[in-house]
């Protein structure tokens, strides 16, 4: 399976997105080499949808994923595309969303190993205490995604 990739420059720097046939495998923090920089109509609409999103004008991404993970991992990453936008969750609560009360370290570990960044929402996830936690892009991208989602939840 023939994987492509294309850097896009964002309003939280560049973004990796990739592709696999027509679906998107992955996006992430900075510039990932690659040996294919093919440029696709699915990845083009990763990026229109996420231009979108960054301007405050979308608010659930409507793209096809293929995740690439455990069964556990994958899980994890379907229940936090539950998340509304503009709410927040901790790792405990995806954990009991999963029926899996006491995996909450698990979850925290297939959050850290999420690859479709922004569009699986790991930015909304919160420490127990309320205090923001790891994220892949930095606390500061997380913070800016944070900020970026309560400034255009009004209405909602």
């Amino acid at each position: 399976m023939r994987q492509n990739t294309i850097f896009h420059e964002t309003d939280i720097g560049p973004l990796t997105i990739t592709a696999e046939n027509d679906h998107i495998v992955g996006i992430d923090f900075g510039v990932i080499p690659s040996a294919n920089y093919v440029n696709t109509p699915v990845i083009d609409e990763a990026f229109r949808q996420l231009s979108e999103y960054f301007a405050g004008k979308r608010k659930i991404f409507n793209l096809p994923l293929k995740l690439l993970g455990t069964d556990f991992q994958k899980s994890t990453w379907e229940a936090l595309l539950t998340i509304p936008y503009g709410q927040r969750a901790t790792y405990g609560d995806i954990a009991r969303m999963m029926d899996k009360r006491k995996a909450y370290r698990a979850v925290g570990m297939a959050c850290h190993r999420n690859p479709i960044s922004v569009v699986i929402p790991c930015h909304r996830i919160i420490g127990a205490s309320g205090n923001l936690t790891g994220y892949g892009g930095g606390i500061d991208i997380k913070a800016w995604l944070l900020g970026l989602e309560a400034k255009h939840t009004h209405g909602l």
